[in-house]
Order: C-alpha cells, then sequence, then structure tokens
C-alpha cells in the first residue's frame, strides 16, 4: 500500500480536492487496515475510481483510496454463469476479461472507463427497457464497513444491506469485490439513423419497444436528431478500424472539440454549431462484440446532469425543455442523451419501482452552465425527477428523502456501519443532512 498526496481534479476539471494521504491497497486486509487507521486518528477517507462523477462525490482534503492495484477476476463459475470481480476493476477490462471465458454482460453504459464498483455505487446504466442499470447484475458485494468489518452480503443472507449496497455512493463501506450475473458472449448490430425529432416522439414507444437497446440525442434549436438502435445478431464481425477512426475520434470527437472550443470563445455560436451537429449526424451500421459496442469514446470533456423520469414523461419533458430553450437562448451545443431502463427494487436507485427515462444534459468545460441546468432541473424535478448520482444536481437531504421511499432505511444502516462518520465528506454531509 502506497502513499502519496498532491491535488486530485474529476474527469471534467469542475471538483478538485488536495488529499492529504493517497493510498493504493492491493488487498481486503489493506482496506481494512486503511479504515481502521483512519477510525483510531480520526480522520475520514473516500474511494475513487476513475473521477468520472461530476459531482465531488469522491473528493477528499485527507485520506483518498483507490483501488487501482485490485483489478482482475476472482473467481468463475461456468455454470451458475457468475463471475466475481475485484471491485477496481476498469469496465473495458472487465469486458475482455469475460469475452476470454466466453461471457458478457447484458447491458452497459456508453463509457466504460469506470471501475466496477464506482459504477454501480453512482448508479450508472445503459439504455433497453428490459434491462436494469448495472447494479441490477450484481448478486453478491463484500466490502469493509466504516467500522472496518469485512462482510460478504448476497440477497439471500441480508436482503436489506444487499438492496442499500447495490448503490450506495460509497456511503456504506468499500466495496472491494463484486460478483455479476452474466450471460454468454453475443454480438449485435449497432444502426445510427436521423429523423426529425417531432417524428421519434410520435413514435417513441413503437421505437424504443422494438429493438434491445434503443436511444436517440436530440440537438438544442435544431430538427434532426440521432436515433442509436443495437440488437442481437449472427453477421460476421466488421472490421473498419480506419472508418471508425475517422467517425469516432476525428469527426466525434476532434471535430467536435473544436467546434465547442469556438463556443466557448463565442458563446453566441452555439445554436449555429448545434445545428451544424444535427445536419452531420451519421448514418450507418457495425456488427461486434457486444462489449466493444456499448462504449463510444469521449474526448471532449463537460459538465452533466442526468435525471430519472417515469418512461411515460420522456415526450411532455422534451417539448417544455424545448420550450425553455427557445425562451431563453440558451449558449449550449451539446446534444441531450435520452434513454430508457427498466424498474428495480434497489433503495437508492433512481429507477426504484419504476420503468424509467434518463435525460442527460451537458456543457462543455470552461463554459456557463448554471443558468441552463438549473431551468433543465426545475422542469425534471416538476415530472418526478429523480438525480442520476454520478452527475450534477442540486438537491440536498429534505428533497431527496421525498423522492426515495426507503431513504430513512438507508440512512439507518449508514450511521450503523459507519458509525463514525469516516466515509462522509462534505457534499454526502449535505446529500445525508449530517450536521455536526
Amino acid at each position: 500500500m502506497r502513499s502519496q498526496s498532491g491535488t486530485w481534479t474529476n474527469w471534467s476539471g469542475m471538483v478538485q480536492a488536495s488529499p492529504q494521504t493517497v493510498l493504493y491497497p492491493d488487498s481486503i486486509e489493506a482496506v481494512a487496515e486503511a479504515v481502521l487507521l483512519c477510525r483510531r486518528e480520526g480522520r475520514r477517507l473516500r474511494v475513487v475510481g476513475t473521477g468520472h462523477s461530476f459531482t465531488p462525490i469522491a473528493a477528499s482534503n485527507d485520506v483518498l483510496i483507490t483501488l487501482d492495484r485490485m483489478q482482475g477476476l476472482v473467481a468463475l463459475d461456468t455454470e451458475a454463469k457468475t463471475a466475481t470481480v475485484w471491485a477496481g476493476t476498469k469496465l473495458k477490462l472487465l469486458g475482455e476479461l469475460l469475452f476470454n471465458q466466453g461471457l458478457a454482460q447484458e447491458n452497459l453504459g456508453d463509457i466504460d472507463v469506470q471501475s466496477i464498483a464506482g459504477a454501480i455505487s453512482t448508479g450508472t446504466h445503459g439504455t433497453g427497457q428490459q434491462f436494469g442499470n448495472i447494479a441490477t447484475q450484481v448478486v453478491g458485494l463484500t466490502m469493509v464497513t466504516g467500522a472496518g468489518d469485512v462482510i460478504t452480503c448476497t440477497p439471500e443472507t441480508h436482503p436489506d444491506l444487499f438492496k442499500a449496497m447495490q448503490i450506495s455512493i460509497g456511503a456504506l463501506g468499500i466495496i472491494v469485490q463484486v460478483t455479476l450475473r452474466l450471460q454468454p458472449i453475443y454480438k449485435m448490430k449497432y444502426e445510427s439513423k436521423r429523423m426529425p425529432l417531432k417524428q421519434c416522439l410520435q413514435e417513441l414507444p413503437e421505437i424504443a419497444g422494438g429493438h434491445r437497446h434503443f436511444e436517440f440525442y436530440w440537438f438544442p434549436y435544431a430538427d434532426p436528431c440521432q436515433l442509436k438502435f443495437m440488437n442481437p445478431t449472427d453477421q460476421a464481425v466488421t472490421s473498419r478500424k480506419v472508418r471508425d477512426y475517422i467517425g469516432d475520434v476525428l469527426l466525434e470527437n476532434t471535430l467536435f472539440g473544436l467546434l465547442s472550443e469556438l463556443c466557448r470563445k463565442v458563446p453566441k455560436l452555439s445554436q449555429t454549431v448545434s445545428r451544424l451537429s444535427a445536419s452531420q449526424v451519421p448514418v450507418g451500421s457495425k456488427v461486434d462484440y457486444s462489449h466493444r459496442l456499448f462504449a463510444t469514446q469521449r474526448l471532449v470533456r463537460f459538465n452533466e446532469m442526468e435525471y430519472n423520469l417515469p418512461a411515460e414523461a420522456m415526450p411532455a419533458v422534451i417539448e417544455e425543455m424545448r420550450a425553455k430553450m427557445t425562451k431563453n437562448k440558451y449558449n449550449v451545443h451539446f446534444p441531450i442523451e435520452c434513454r430508457f431502463a427498466k424498474g428495480d427494487d434497489i433503495w437508492l436507485s433512481p429507477a426504484f419501482e419504476r420503468d424509467s427515462a434518463y435525460i442527460a444534459i451537458h456543457m462543455y468545460k470552461g463554459m456557463s452552465h448554471e443558468d441552463y441546468f438549473a431551468a433543465m432541473e426545475d422542469i425534471f424535478l416538476q415530472h418526478g425527477g429523480r438525480p442520476h448520482w454520478g452527475k450534477m444536481h442540486s438537491l440536498r437531504s429534505s428533497e431527496l428523502s421525498e423522492r426515495y421511499p426507503k431513504w430513512q432505511p438507508f440512512c439507518r444502516i449508514r450511521e450503523e456501519l459507519d458509525p463514525d462518520g469516516i466515509l462522509l465528506n462534505g457534499y454526502l454531509e449535505k446529500i445525508f443532512g449530517v450536521t455536526g
């Protein structure tokens, strides 16, 4: 276990911290030792994956722990189709490790740089009406509590604790191992199409229900939107490295990055750039194994807010968002990402007990986002919105407790497992209403 200090920033650069100590444990025992040390010395700690959350959820000015040395497969049950993995394993690596064993996750988000523990703890999700967020694939967890105890829990052994742990925003303990429910490897065909937003909203139930995975992106102040589909296929994998590099890196990242920088310097160009981007939506298809298709490269940095809404609210919310944008003319050119997820029974899941739509808004790094985010958040909240735990929002304990039926039971477990509050930081104190 190595210790060092220095300035830490999240992926977007919005969150900064100056931890006094950074620890790199390489075993469960080392993690427990770190927790017990903090308890003895009255210090606080947070665990960081890749810093891909847009809130200060992982920020620490005291002790910061990274599980980068705890990656890889721990155990594999090919008959049950489950795998236990180290919590620090990055999703991209995990996909390849499972692929080599003939297994795959049923669904993933569109970014694969996060650690598996960070992804599940913040409620990271993909899209598809028949699939829950990544945490719904978890069938077992081993963690070191804030008291330094090591607990392995499953739905059978610790039903309430398990439901609290599946999405815990790092407030109950440090997850060290995760057991996942898997399926045999499978190929999918990815398709990108262009369609007027009005038509997309009119046909939304049929489109969303007609594909294994579906999402769409609509552009502020523009008419066309991008539709993305992924469906199982037996077709051969398409080898198109040069074409993908041109499309994914040069066009979707490099060119869009240059246009974004232009908008930062001349914000009034945002509407023009948004319409230009909409007119250049890529149309095409490709085939590959699932874990290689879910994720896309994100080289242009931004800040993000994402809210979960009842699935049926999607069209009305989008219409209100467009009306507000037209009225206030925000300087925004990033597309709005719209996805779907199946409801679940995880206590702090934004999709708790409801089939859901997710709407994510973005603002290029360095551009003012406050007015735009606040206006869109107000619309989300009016429609029963719940924030994604890894994305920006303004809610505090009293407001969150009204939106999460299991909020108080979760808080009681948090107090039991972290009696000294060593896993808290200033941000989590506001989230949970902890004073003193």
